[in-house]
Protein backbone atom coordinates (compact mmCIF):
# COMPACT_ATOMS: atom_id res chain seq x y z
CA UNK A 1 0.00 0.00 0.00
CA UNK A 2 1.72 3.88 -1.34
CA UNK A 3 1.86 6.54 0.90
CA UNK A 4 -0.50 9.64 0.18
CA UNK A 5 1.36 11.61 -1.57
CA UNK A 6 2.52 14.56 0.42
CA UNK A 7 0.26 17.77 0.04
CA UNK A 8 2.55 20.57 2.04
CA UNK A 9 6.39 21.64 2.63
CA UNK A 10 6.20 20.23 6.07
CA UNK A 11 5.00 16.97 4.89
CA UNK A 12 7.37 16.40 1.96
CA UNK A 13 10.59 17.55 5.05
CA UNK A 14 9.31 15.12 7.63
CA UNK A 15 9.15 12.41 4.63
CA UNK A 16 12.71 13.07 3.71
CA UNK A 17 13.76 12.79 7.46
CA UNK A 18 12.09 9.83 7.64
CA UNK A 19 13.63 7.97 4.57
CA UNK A 20 16.94 8.99 5.29
CA UNK A 21 16.91 8.13 9.37
CA UNK A 22 19.80 5.88 9.08
CA UNK A 23 22.30 7.77 7.47
CA UNK A 24 21.02 10.83 9.35
CA UNK A 25 21.45 9.47 12.73
CA UNK A 26 25.42 8.16 11.54
CA UNK A 27 25.96 11.41 9.95
CA UNK A 28 24.85 13.53 12.65
CA UNK A 29 26.46 11.00 15.54
CA UNK A 30 29.78 11.98 13.85
CA UNK A 31 29.56 15.49 12.94
CA UNK A 32 28.69 15.45 16.55
CA UNK A 33 31.94 13.56 17.28
CA UNK A 34 33.89 15.87 15.35
CA UNK A 35 33.00 19.00 17.04
CA UNK A 36 32.88 17.26 20.55
CA UNK A 37 36.78 16.59 19.33
CA UNK A 38 37.15 20.66 18.18
CA UNK A 39 35.52 21.93 21.20
CA UNK A 40 37.92 19.85 23.54
CA UNK A 41 40.84 20.98 21.23
CA UNK A 42 41.29 24.52 23.45
CA UNK A 43 40.26 22.62 26.92
CA UNK A 44 43.06 20.18 25.49
CA UNK A 45 45.70 22.91 25.40
CA UNK A 46 45.19 24.43 29.18
CA UNK A 47 45.47 21.26 30.43
CA UNK A 48 48.70 20.51 28.42
CA UNK A 49 49.95 24.26 29.50
CA UNK A 50 48.96 23.50 33.51
CA UNK A 51 50.59 19.93 33.50
CA UNK A 52 53.52 20.27 31.46
CA UNK A 53 54.47 23.44 30.62
CA UNK A 54 54.22 25.19 33.74
CA UNK A 55 55.52 21.62 35.32
CA UNK A 56 58.46 21.15 32.95
CA UNK A 57 57.54 17.31 32.72
CA UNK A 58 58.72 16.06 30.17
CA UNK A 59 56.54 12.58 30.14
CA UNK A 60 53.57 14.74 30.39
CA UNK A 61 53.98 16.64 27.63
CA UNK A 62 54.60 14.21 25.58
CA UNK A 63 51.92 11.99 26.41
CA UNK A 64 49.82 15.49 26.27
CA UNK A 65 51.05 15.39 22.69
CA UNK A 66 50.10 12.68 21.72
CA UNK A 67 46.90 12.91 22.69
CA UNK A 68 46.30 15.96 21.02
CA UNK A 69 47.21 14.16 17.72
CA UNK A 70 44.98 11.36 18.53
CA UNK A 71 42.23 14.31 18.97
CA UNK A 72 43.35 15.86 15.77
CA UNK A 73 42.87 12.39 14.06
CA UNK A 74 39.90 11.18 15.45
CA UNK A 75 38.08 14.92 14.61
CA UNK A 76 39.45 14.96 11.01
CA UNK A 77 37.88 11.48 10.35
CA UNK A 78 34.90 12.25 12.08
CA UNK A 79 34.05 14.68 9.62
CA UNK A 80 35.42 13.44 6.62
CA UNK A 81 32.95 9.89 6.79
CA UNK A 82 30.10 12.04 8.51
CA UNK A 83 30.58 14.28 5.02
CA UNK A 84 30.42 11.45 3.43
CA UNK A 85 27.40 9.44 4.60
CA UNK A 86 25.08 13.28 4.54
CA UNK A 87 26.58 14.06 0.59
CA UNK A 88 24.74 10.78 0.11
CA UNK A 89 21.75 11.13 1.46
CA UNK A 90 21.32 14.13 -0.15
CA UNK A 91 22.09 13.13 -3.53
CA UNK A 92 19.79 10.09 -3.06
CA UNK A 93 16.84 12.21 -2.02
CA UNK A 94 17.48 14.80 -4.85
CA UNK A 95 17.08 11.83 -7.37
CA UNK A 96 13.61 10.73 -5.44
CA UNK A 97 12.48 13.90 -5.35
CA UNK A 98 13.04 14.27 -9.39
CA UNK A 99 11.91 11.22 -10.29
CA UNK A 100 8.88 11.68 -8.43
CA UNK A 101 7.86 15.02 -9.83
CA UNK A 102 9.03 13.72 -13.41
CA UNK A 103 6.16 10.91 -12.72
CA UNK A 104 3.31 13.16 -11.22
CA UNK A 105 3.95 15.35 -14.27
CA UNK A 106 3.92 12.35 -16.15
CA UNK A 107 1.04 10.81 -14.56
CA UNK A 108 -1.78 9.36 -17.36
CA UNK A 109 -4.33 11.33 -14.84
CA UNK A 110 -3.01 14.63 -15.78
CA UNK A 111 -1.69 16.72 -12.84
CA UNK A 112 -3.99 20.13 -11.87
CA UNK A 113 -1.01 22.39 -11.25
CA UNK A 114 -0.72 26.44 -12.55
CA UNK A 115 2.66 25.89 -13.67
CA UNK A 116 4.23 26.04 -17.24
CA UNK A 117 7.23 23.61 -18.33
CA UNK A 118 9.71 25.85 -17.50
CA UNK A 119 8.83 25.96 -13.69
CA UNK A 120 8.06 22.29 -13.83
CA UNK A 121 11.73 21.78 -14.77
CA UNK A 122 12.79 24.33 -11.87
CA UNK A 123 10.67 22.82 -9.56
CA UNK A 124 12.28 19.02 -10.67
CA UNK A 125 15.58 20.26 -10.80
CA UNK A 126 16.55 23.17 -8.32
CA UNK A 127 13.57 23.06 -5.82
CA UNK A 128 14.52 18.93 -5.45
CA UNK A 129 18.18 19.76 -4.73
CA UNK A 130 17.27 22.57 -2.54
CA UNK A 131 15.05 20.38 -0.32
CA UNK A 132 17.32 17.64 0.07
CA UNK A 133 19.38 20.07 1.86
CA UNK A 134 17.64 19.87 5.00
CA UNK A 135 19.49 16.92 5.76
CA UNK A 136 22.28 18.48 5.88
CA UNK A 137 20.85 21.30 7.92
CA UNK A 138 19.38 18.99 10.46
CA UNK A 139 23.27 16.72 10.88
CA UNK A 140 24.93 20.52 11.28
CA UNK A 141 22.23 21.78 13.46
CA UNK A 142 23.21 18.85 15.82
CA UNK A 143 26.66 19.21 15.59
CA UNK A 144 26.34 22.87 16.52
CA UNK A 145 24.14 22.11 19.66
CA UNK A 146 27.05 19.66 20.59
CA UNK A 147 29.42 22.21 20.65
CA UNK A 148 27.81 24.92 22.42
CA UNK A 149 26.67 22.42 25.14
CA UNK A 150 30.49 20.78 25.49
CA UNK A 151 31.63 24.47 25.60
CA UNK A 152 28.79 25.69 28.24
CA UNK A 153 29.95 22.32 30.58
CA UNK A 154 33.25 23.21 30.15
CA UNK A 155 32.82 27.32 30.95
CA UNK A 156 30.76 25.79 34.00
CA UNK A 157 33.89 23.93 35.42
CA UNK A 158 36.61 26.29 35.15
CA UNK A 159 33.45 29.72 36.29
CA UNK A 160 30.08 29.18 36.97
CA UNK A 161 29.30 32.61 35.61
CA UNK A 162 31.23 32.22 32.58
CA UNK A 163 29.01 29.24 31.64
CA UNK A 164 26.25 30.59 32.76
CA UNK A 165 26.98 33.21 30.30
CA UNK A 166 27.14 30.97 27.11
CA UNK A 167 24.00 28.29 28.99
CA UNK A 168 21.36 31.68 29.15
CA UNK A 169 22.68 33.94 26.34
CA UNK A 170 23.04 31.67 23.60
CA UNK A 171 18.76 30.30 23.26
CA UNK A 172 18.10 34.39 23.41
CA UNK A 173 20.58 35.23 20.88
CA UNK A 174 19.04 32.12 18.85
CA UNK A 175 15.11 33.66 19.89
CA UNK A 176 15.85 36.76 19.09
CA UNK A 177 17.32 35.72 15.64
CA UNK A 178 14.21 33.48 14.79
CA UNK A 179 11.93 36.23 15.08
CA UNK A 180 13.63 37.25 11.32
CA UNK A 181 12.66 33.50 10.31
CA UNK A 182 9.36 34.04 8.76
CA UNK A 183 10.20 37.54 6.77
CA UNK A 184 12.98 35.26 5.62
CA UNK A 185 10.44 32.15 4.35
CA UNK A 186 8.04 34.76 2.44
CA UNK A 187 11.10 36.48 0.89
CA UNK A 188 13.01 33.21 -0.28
CA UNK A 189 9.49 31.77 -1.46
CA UNK A 190 8.66 34.96 -3.53
CA UNK A 191 12.36 35.04 -4.92
CA UNK A 192 12.26 31.25 -5.92
CA UNK A 193 8.86 31.41 -7.77
CA UNK A 194 9.82 34.82 -9.60
CA UNK A 195 13.25 32.95 -10.50
CA UNK A 196 11.07 29.96 -11.74
CA UNK A 197 8.69 32.22 -13.68
CA UNK A 198 11.44 33.94 -15.42
CA UNK A 199 13.56 30.51 -15.79
CA UNK A 200 10.20 29.20 -17.51
CA UNK A 201 9.72 32.15 -19.92
CA UNK A 202 13.05 32.13 -21.02
CA UNK A 203 12.68 28.13 -22.19
CA UNK A 204 9.26 28.81 -24.12
CA UNK A 205 10.83 31.99 -25.82
CA UNK A 206 14.16 29.74 -26.65
CA UNK A 207 11.78 27.14 -28.20
CA UNK A 208 9.66 29.52 -29.72
CA UNK A 209 12.24 31.43 -31.53
CA UNK A 210 11.01 30.23 -34.65
CA UNK A 211 7.69 31.38 -34.92
CA UNK A 212 8.52 34.42 -32.56
CA UNK A 213 10.52 35.44 -35.69
CA UNK A 214 8.03 34.55 -38.53
CA UNK A 215 5.43 36.95 -36.90
CA UNK A 216 8.13 39.64 -36.08
CA UNK A 217 6.76 39.32 -32.49
CA UNK A 218 10.38 39.42 -31.08
CA UNK A 219 10.30 42.97 -29.46
CA UNK A 220 6.98 42.01 -27.58
CA UNK A 221 8.72 38.64 -26.59
CA UNK A 222 12.14 40.55 -25.24
CA UNK A 223 9.57 42.99 -23.48
CA UNK A 224 8.07 40.42 -21.73
CA UNK A 225 11.19 39.09 -20.90
CA UNK A 226 13.40 42.01 -19.40
CA UNK A 227 9.81 42.60 -17.12
CA UNK A 228 9.96 39.14 -15.74
CA UNK A 229 13.39 39.19 -15.09
CA UNK A 230 13.46 42.75 -13.44
CA UNK A 231 10.79 41.25 -10.74
CA UNK A 232 12.76 38.11 -10.71
CA UNK A 233 16.01 41.08 -9.89
CA UNK A 234 14.08 42.80 -7.29
CA UNK A 235 12.93 39.39 -5.30
CA UNK A 236 16.24 38.39 -5.18
CA UNK A 237 17.32 41.58 -3.84
CA UNK A 238 14.56 42.46 -1.36
CA UNK A 239 15.61 38.06 -0.23
CA UNK A 240 19.54 39.72 -0.28
CA UNK A 241 18.84 42.66 1.59
CA UNK A 242 17.23 40.67 4.32
CA UNK A 243 20.16 38.12 4.35
CA UNK A 244 22.83 40.75 4.74
CA UNK A 245 21.40 42.59 7.23
CA UNK A 246 20.15 39.30 9.38
CA UNK A 247 23.22 37.88 8.82
CA UNK A 248 25.51 41.05 9.81
CA UNK A 249 23.61 41.22 13.07
CA UNK A 250 23.89 37.53 13.90
CA UNK A 251 27.28 37.82 13.34
CA UNK A 252 28.02 40.85 15.52
CA UNK A 253 25.78 39.30 18.32
CA UNK A 254 28.01 36.68 18.19
CA UNK A 255 30.91 38.01 18.33
CA UNK A 256 30.02 40.28 20.78
CA UNK A 257 29.37 37.61 23.27
CA UNK A 258 32.58 35.62 22.90
CA UNK A 259 34.11 38.58 23.25
CA UNK A 260 32.33 39.23 26.58
CA UNK A 261 33.32 35.80 28.00
CA UNK A 262 36.75 36.10 26.84
CA UNK A 263 37.17 39.40 28.23
CA UNK A 264 35.20 38.29 31.61
CA UNK A 265 38.22 35.84 31.70
CA UNK A 266 40.87 37.82 31.43
CA UNK A 267 39.44 40.01 34.53
CA UNK A 268 38.86 36.99 36.33
CA UNK A 269 42.23 36.09 35.20
CA UNK A 270 43.45 39.14 36.87
CA UNK A 271 41.89 38.63 40.36
CA UNK A 272 43.27 35.59 40.61
CA UNK A 273 40.70 33.51 40.41
CA UNK A 274 41.38 31.51 37.50
CA UNK A 275 44.75 30.25 36.48
CA UNK A 276 46.59 31.57 33.33
CA UNK A 277 46.63 27.68 31.84
CA UNK A 278 42.21 28.06 32.50
CA UNK A 279 42.53 31.71 30.59
CA UNK A 280 43.80 30.49 27.65
CA UNK A 281 41.17 27.48 27.44
CA UNK A 282 38.82 29.84 27.94
CA UNK A 283 40.02 32.65 25.02
CA UNK A 284 40.47 29.56 23.03
CA UNK A 285 36.48 27.95 23.49
CA UNK A 286 35.13 31.98 23.27
CA UNK A 287 37.06 31.96 19.50
CA UNK A 288 35.33 28.29 18.63
CA UNK A 289 31.95 29.60 19.99
CA UNK A 290 31.75 31.89 17.14
CA UNK A 291 31.69 28.97 14.50
CA UNK A 292 28.29 27.10 15.77
CA UNK A 293 27.03 30.44 16.91
CA UNK A 294 26.88 31.33 13.42
CA UNK A 295 25.82 28.05 12.12
CA UNK A 296 22.56 28.35 14.17
CA UNK A 297 22.67 32.11 13.60
CA UNK A 298 22.20 31.05 9.31
CA UNK A 299 19.81 28.51 10.53
CA UNK A 300 16.65 30.04 9.60
CA UNK A 301 17.75 31.92 6.50
CA UNK A 302 19.09 28.48 5.19
CA UNK A 303 15.67 26.84 5.98
CA UNK A 304 13.64 29.56 4.21
CA UNK A 305 15.21 28.58 1.30
CA UNK A 306 14.50 25.10 2.12
CA UNK A 307 10.72 25.62 2.88
CA UNK A 308 10.07 27.66 0.39
CA UNK A 309 11.63 25.25 -2.44
CA UNK A 310 9.39 22.05 -0.56
CA UNK A 311 6.25 24.27 -0.23
CA UNK A 312 6.83 24.52 -4.24
CA UNK A 313 7.58 20.53 -4.49
CA UNK A 314 3.94 20.57 -2.53
CA UNK A 315 2.18 22.25 -5.52
CA UNK A 316 3.27 19.25 -7.97
CA UNK A 317 3.04 16.32 -5.62
CA UNK A 318 -0.02 17.11 -3.69
CA UNK A 319 -1.85 18.72 -6.72
CA UNK A 320 -4.84 16.36 -7.60
CA UNK A 321 -5.70 14.79 -10.81
CA UNK A 322 -7.03 16.00 -13.44
CA UNK A 323 -9.21 12.66 -14.24
CA UNK A 324 -9.93 10.18 -11.75
CA UNK A 325 -10.60 6.58 -12.40
CA UNK A 326 -12.47 4.28 -10.78
CA UNK A 327 -13.63 2.15 -13.45
CA UNK A 328 -12.48 -1.25 -14.51
CA UNK A 329 -14.08 -2.37 -17.75
CA UNK A 330 -12.60 -2.55 -21.18
CA UNK A 331 -14.00 -1.31 -24.67
CA UNK A 332 -15.14 -3.69 -26.31
CA UNK A 333 -14.77 -2.11 -30.45
CA UNK A 334 -13.62 1.09 -31.41
CA UNK A 335 -16.84 3.53 -31.47
CA UNK A 336 -16.64 6.83 -29.38
CA UNK A 337 -19.66 8.43 -28.90
CA UNK A 338 -20.41 11.98 -27.95
CA UNK A 339 -24.50 12.24 -26.37
CA UNK A 340 -25.48 15.80 -25.02
CA UNK A 341 -22.00 16.76 -24.32
CA UNK A 342 -20.75 19.93 -22.99
CA UNK A 343 -17.35 21.48 -22.60
CA UNK A 344 -15.60 24.63 -23.13
CA UNK A 345 -17.13 25.98 -26.45
CA UNK A 346 -19.01 22.58 -26.74
CA UNK A 347 -22.68 22.96 -26.18
CA UNK A 348 -25.24 19.80 -26.30
CA UNK A 349 -22.94 18.23 -28.84
CA UNK A 350 -24.23 14.58 -30.04
CA UNK A 351 -21.66 12.72 -32.27
CA UNK A 352 -20.83 9.14 -33.07
CA UNK A 353 -18.27 7.27 -34.50
CA UNK A 354 -18.49 3.79 -35.69
CA UNK A 355 -15.76 0.82 -35.84
CA UNK A 356 -13.89 1.20 -38.77
CA UNK A 357 -14.90 4.67 -39.91
CA UNK A 358 -12.66 7.72 -41.58
CA UNK A 359 -14.31 10.79 -40.18
CA UNK A 360 -13.59 13.98 -41.15
CA UNK A 361 -14.41 16.91 -38.07
CA UNK A 362 -14.53 20.65 -39.89
CA UNK A 363 -15.05 23.08 -37.24
CA UNK A 364 -16.05 26.54 -38.21
CA UNK A 365 -14.60 28.14 -34.90
CA UNK A 366 -11.11 26.78 -34.25
CA UNK A 367 -12.04 26.73 -30.50
CA UNK A 368 -14.32 24.09 -31.09
CA UNK A 369 -11.79 22.00 -32.89
CA UNK A 370 -9.57 22.47 -29.45
CA UNK A 371 -12.47 21.54 -27.17
CA UNK A 372 -13.43 18.38 -28.99
CA UNK A 373 -9.64 17.54 -28.92
CA UNK A 374 -9.45 17.95 -25.40
CA UNK A 375 -12.21 15.77 -24.52
CA UNK A 376 -11.73 12.68 -26.66
CA UNK A 377 -7.66 13.02 -25.32
CA UNK A 378 -9.31 12.66 -21.58
CA UNK A 379 -7.19 15.14 -20.52
CA UNK A 380 -10.01 17.33 -18.90
CA UNK A 381 -11.38 17.16 -15.22
CA UNK A 382 -15.06 15.34 -15.33
CA UNK A 383 -16.13 18.61 -13.21
CA UNK A 384 -15.62 20.66 -16.32
CA UNK A 385 -17.71 18.37 -18.50
CA UNK A 386 -21.33 17.80 -19.14
CA UNK A 387 -23.16 14.49 -20.91
CA UNK A 388 -21.72 11.33 -21.50
CA UNK A 389 -18.30 10.01 -23.21
CA UNK A 390 -18.68 6.67 -23.98
CA UNK A 391 -15.70 4.29 -26.19
CA UNK A 392 -16.80 0.68 -27.43
CA UNK A 393 -20.21 1.59 -26.16
CA UNK A 394 -18.82 1.67 -22.51
CA UNK A 395 -19.05 5.26 -20.63
CA UNK A 396 -15.87 6.52 -19.45
CA UNK A 397 -16.05 6.63 -16.38
CA UNK A 398 -16.82 2.39 -16.07
CA UNK A 399 -13.63 1.86 -18.09
CA UNK A 400 -9.79 1.56 -16.80
CA UNK A 401 -7.55 4.44 -17.25
CA UNK A 402 -5.08 2.50 -18.78
CA UNK A 403 -7.59 1.11 -21.56
CA UNK A 404 -9.14 4.07 -22.34
CA UNK A 405 -5.35 5.85 -23.31
CA UNK A 406 -4.42 2.44 -25.54
CA UNK A 407 -7.90 2.49 -27.03
CA UNK A 408 -7.78 6.47 -27.77
CA UNK A 409 -4.91 8.07 -29.27
CA UNK A 410 -5.51 12.09 -29.89
CA UNK A 411 -2.15 13.64 -31.66
CA UNK A 412 -2.34 17.32 -31.14
CA UNK A 413 -1.57 20.00 -33.57
CA UNK A 414 1.30 21.26 -31.53
CA UNK A 415 3.49 17.86 -31.09
CA UNK A 416 7.02 17.94 -29.08
CA UNK A 417 9.21 15.60 -30.18
CA UNK A 418 12.39 14.45 -28.11
CA UNK A 419 16.29 14.57 -28.07
CA UNK A 420 17.59 11.35 -29.58
CA UNK A 421 16.68 10.59 -33.24
CA UNK A 422 13.87 9.95 -35.80
CA UNK A 423 13.60 6.43 -35.32
CA UNK A 424 13.39 6.55 -31.19
CA UNK A 425 11.24 9.46 -31.70
CA UNK A 426 8.85 6.96 -33.87
CA UNK A 427 9.54 4.13 -31.88
CA UNK A 428 9.65 5.56 -28.43
CA UNK A 429 10.63 2.04 -26.83
CA UNK A 430 7.81 -0.20 -28.78
CA UNK A 431 9.97 -1.88 -31.21
CA UNK A 432 7.72 -2.07 -33.73
CA UNK A 433 7.75 -1.88 -37.48
CA UNK A 434 8.29 1.30 -38.74
CA UNK A 435 8.43 0.89 -42.21
CA UNK A 436 4.41 1.24 -42.59
CA UNK A 437 3.98 4.29 -40.32
CA UNK A 438 7.47 6.08 -41.95
CA UNK A 439 5.74 5.89 -45.77
CA UNK A 440 2.43 6.61 -45.19
CA UNK A 441 3.31 9.97 -43.31
CA UNK A 442 5.52 10.59 -45.64
CA UNK A 443 8.93 10.62 -43.25
CA UNK A 444 11.23 8.64 -46.27
CA UNK A 445 11.50 11.92 -47.58
CA UNK A 446 13.77 12.87 -44.09
CA UNK A 447 15.03 9.56 -44.06
CA UNK A 448 16.07 9.64 -47.63
CA UNK A 449 17.88 13.42 -47.21
CA UNK A 450 20.27 12.52 -44.92
CA UNK A 451 23.10 9.61 -44.51
CA UNK A 452 21.97 8.75 -41.18
CA UNK A 453 18.70 8.02 -42.46
CA UNK A 454 16.16 6.91 -39.28
CA UNK A 455 19.21 7.46 -36.70
CA UNK A 456 19.11 11.10 -38.33
CA UNK A 457 20.26 12.75 -34.88
CA UNK A 458 17.39 15.21 -33.42
CA UNK A 459 17.78 17.68 -31.13
CA UNK A 460 15.63 19.07 -28.08
CA UNK A 461 11.97 19.22 -29.32
CA UNK A 462 12.80 19.06 -32.83
CA UNK A 463 14.42 22.16 -33.46
CA UNK A 464 17.21 20.75 -35.94
CA UNK A 465 14.12 19.59 -38.21
CA UNK A 466 11.50 22.13 -39.78
CA UNK A 467 8.27 22.63 -39.06
CA UNK A 468 6.77 20.33 -41.74
CA UNK A 469 9.50 17.59 -41.13
CA UNK A 470 8.18 18.04 -36.89
CA UNK A 471 4.63 17.49 -37.71
CA UNK A 472 5.18 14.09 -40.07
CA UNK A 473 7.50 12.60 -37.45
CA UNK A 474 4.68 12.97 -34.71
CA UNK A 475 2.55 11.94 -37.14
CA UNK A 476 4.35 8.89 -37.89
CA UNK A 477 4.83 8.32 -34.23
CA UNK A 478 1.41 8.20 -33.79
CA UNK A 479 0.65 5.34 -36.76
CA UNK A 480 3.05 3.38 -35.40
CA UNK A 481 1.32 2.89 -31.99
CA UNK A 482 -1.73 1.59 -33.70
CA UNK A 483 -4.22 2.82 -31.43
CA UNK A 484 -8.22 1.37 -31.99
CA UNK A 485 -8.73 4.96 -32.51
CA UNK A 486 -6.50 7.46 -33.49
CA UNK A 487 -7.88 11.48 -33.39
CA UNK A 488 -5.44 13.80 -35.37
CA UNK A 489 -5.93 17.67 -35.09
CA UNK A 490 -4.70 19.51 -37.89
CA UNK A 491 -1.71 16.84 -38.30
CA UNK A 492 -0.22 18.64 -42.39
CA UNK A 493 -0.79 22.56 -41.32
CA UNK A 494 3.17 22.45 -42.34
CA UNK A 495 3.26 20.32 -45.25
CA UNK A 496 3.13 21.46 -49.05
CA UNK A 497 0.34 20.33 -50.76
CA UNK A 498 1.87 17.46 -52.99
CA UNK A 499 2.88 15.51 -49.85
CA UNK A 500 -0.26 16.24 -47.60
CA UNK A 501 -2.25 14.27 -50.64
CA UNK A 502 0.42 11.53 -49.78
CA UNK A 503 -0.02 11.78 -46.71
CA UNK A 504 -3.67 11.66 -46.71
CA UNK A 505 -3.52 8.35 -49.34
CA UNK A 506 -1.21 6.58 -46.64
CA UNK A 507 -3.43 7.00 -43.39
CA UNK A 508 -6.48 5.85 -45.35
CA UNK A 509 -4.23 3.13 -46.75
CA UNK A 510 -2.73 2.12 -43.67
CA UNK A 511 -5.73 1.87 -40.94
CA UNK A 512 -8.79 1.49 -43.18
CA UNK A 513 -7.38 -1.06 -46.54
CA UNK A 514 -8.78 -4.10 -46.22
CA UNK A 515 -11.61 -5.66 -45.56
CA UNK A 516 -11.50 -6.32 -41.73
CA UNK A 517 -11.82 -2.54 -41.05
CA UNK A 518 -11.55 -2.55 -37.10
CA UNK A 519 -9.58 1.04 -36.40
CA UNK A 520 -11.48 4.63 -36.05
CA UNK A 521 -9.61 7.67 -37.31
CA UNK A 522 -10.97 11.19 -36.93
CA UNK A 523 -9.46 14.14 -38.52
CA UNK A 524 -10.04 17.14 -36.97
CA UNK A 525 -8.98 19.19 -39.97
CA UNK A 526 -10.03 22.02 -42.74
CA UNK A 527 -7.41 20.34 -45.04
CA UNK A 528 -9.76 19.32 -48.68
CA UNK A 529 -6.48 16.24 -48.98
CA UNK A 530 -7.38 14.74 -46.31
CA UNK A 531 -11.48 15.39 -46.12
CA UNK A 532 -11.61 13.61 -49.60
CA UNK A 533 -10.09 10.35 -48.36
CA UNK A 534 -13.28 10.36 -45.49
CA UNK A 535 -15.95 8.08 -45.13
CA UNK A 536 -17.84 11.24 -43.76
CA UNK A 537 -17.38 15.12 -42.60
CA UNK A 538 -19.33 16.21 -39.94
CA UNK A 539 -18.72 19.92 -39.40
CA UNK A 540 -19.26 21.70 -36.10
CA UNK A 541 -21.01 25.27 -35.94
CA UNK A 542 -21.34 27.04 -32.73
CA UNK A 543 -20.55 24.40 -30.64
CA UNK A 544 -23.04 21.82 -32.18
CA UNK A 545 -23.18 19.35 -35.35
CA UNK A 546 -24.23 21.60 -37.99
CA UNK A 547 -24.59 19.36 -41.15
CA UNK A 548 -22.96 15.81 -41.80
CA UNK A 549 -22.24 14.87 -45.30
CA UNK A 550 -19.11 13.58 -47.61
CA UNK A 551 -16.73 16.07 -48.50
CA UNK A 552 -17.18 16.30 -52.55
CA UNK A 553 -20.99 16.53 -51.72
CA UNK A 554 -20.64 19.42 -48.85
CA UNK A 555 -18.57 21.15 -51.57
CA UNK A 556 -20.67 20.96 -54.45
CA UNK A 557 -23.98 22.24 -52.02
CA UNK A 558 -22.78 24.08 -48.90
CA UNK A 559 -20.91 27.10 -49.83
CA UNK A 560 -19.70 27.76 -46.65
CA UNK A 561 -18.43 24.65 -46.45
CA UNK A 562 -16.72 25.46 -49.68
CA UNK A 563 -15.19 28.88 -48.37
CA UNK A 564 -13.98 26.91 -45.13
CA UNK A 565 -11.92 23.93 -46.89
CA UNK A 566 -11.36 25.01 -50.57
CA UNK A 567 -8.50 27.35 -50.63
Amino acid sequence: MHDAPPSTGGAILRRTTRRHRVRLVGSSALFCVHQFCETMVPVAIGLIIGRAVETGDVTAMIVSLLGLAGLFVVLSYAYRFGARIIVVAIEREAHLLRVEVAGRVLDPRGVQVDLGPGELLTVSTSDAEKTSWALDAIARVAAAVTALVVTAVALLVIDVPLGLAVVIGTPVLLLLLQLCAPFLTRAATDQQAEVARVSGLATDLVSGVRPLRGIGAEDVASRRFVQSSRRALAATMRLARGNSVYLGVSATVGALLSAAVAGTAGFLALEGRISVAELITVVGLAQFLIEPLSSLSRLPGFLAVIRGSADRLALVLGADPVVTSTGTRSPDTSSVGLDDLSYGTLTHLDLHLERGEIVGVVAYRPQDADALAAVLSGQVSPDDVTGRLTVGGVDVTELALPEVRRTVLVEPHTSDLFAGTVRSNIALDRGSDLDAAVTASAVTDIVAMHDGGLDHPVTDRGASLSGGQRQRVALARALAAQPPVLVLHDPTTAVDAVTEHAIATGIAGLRHDGDARTQTTVLITTSPALLAVTDRVVVLDEGRVATVGTHHGLAETDERYREAVLR
